[in-house]
Formats: structure tokens, sequence, C-alpha cells
């Protein structure tokens, strides 16, 4: 089981204060041969107007290294792995990353950050790591 991130229990219940429910801690992703790869979280809500539910992944990142393209590169890459794997073995599920306000603004504002929303690379929301609220939903 890898290491939760130092935001993890803020996003859990940021999510929660925003109506989700919470249905894995982490979200395992099967693979071939025994190997295992492990989102963070898991989460549902009810649509009432389409009487069913929505289901998110969420990888938190807290971009705590001296490099914010460093950073940024490594959640990408898992990003991109835990987008395909998911489409193949849980399709109900769309991946989000999860990144303080502070981070969305200092990363995701940038130009690498804001292409890689722009050209629909990556999917994210920003939370405020004080209040444990969800700030935005990014695309």
């Amino acid at each position: 089981m890898p290491a939760k991130d130092i935001f993890h229990d803020c996003v859990k219940h940021a999510l929660i204060k925003d109506g989700w429910t919470i249905t894995h801690d982490p979200l395992r992703i099967r693979l071939a041969r025994g190997k295992n790869l492990f989102v963070d979280l898991g989460a549902e809500r009810l649509l009432a107007a389409e009487k069913g539910t929505e289901k998110i992944a969420i990888e938190v990142k807290s971009f705590t290294r001296p490099s914010d393209m460093k950073d940024l590169q490594e959640a990408v890459g898992q990003f991109v792995v835990y987008t395909h794997l998911l489409r193949r073995y849980y399709p109900e599920y769309k991946l989000f990353l999860a990144v303080s306000e502070n981070t969305c603004k200092t990363v995701f504002e940038e130009e690498a950050g804001q292409t890689l929303i722009e050209d629909g690379i990556i999917q994210l929301f920003s939370f405020d790591p004080n209040q444990e609220v969800i700030v935005r939903w990014l695309p």
C-alpha cells in the first residue's frame, strides 16, 4: 500500500463536504500478473436529474519539491497511466488531480499547466487545505 499524500485526509473531507461519498480509499487497479496500482480515492454522488451516479477517482498531489515542473511532470505521467488503466478496468470513473488552490495558481495558471488543462490532458480540482473545502473544478 503506497504512502498517503500530506493532503489526503484534507481532500477526503473536502469531497465529503461537497456531497461526495468516498467509496474507495484507495481505489485499487489490479493488473495482470499480480501487479497493483493505487489511485488515492474513489468517490461517487447521486445525480438527481439523471437518476444515476457520477463516479470519480482522485489522485492527490502536494507539489512540495523545490521544482514545480518536476512535480508536474511526475503528476502528469501518473495521471496519464491511471487514466488509461481506469478506462480499461473502471470505465465508469473519471480521474481528477487534486491540488491545493495555491498550487493551482502557481502551476496550473502558468503556461505548462494551462496547456495541459486546455488540451484535455488532465482534469483537476483545487482545495483549501485550511478550510478543507473544494475551491474550484477545472475541466
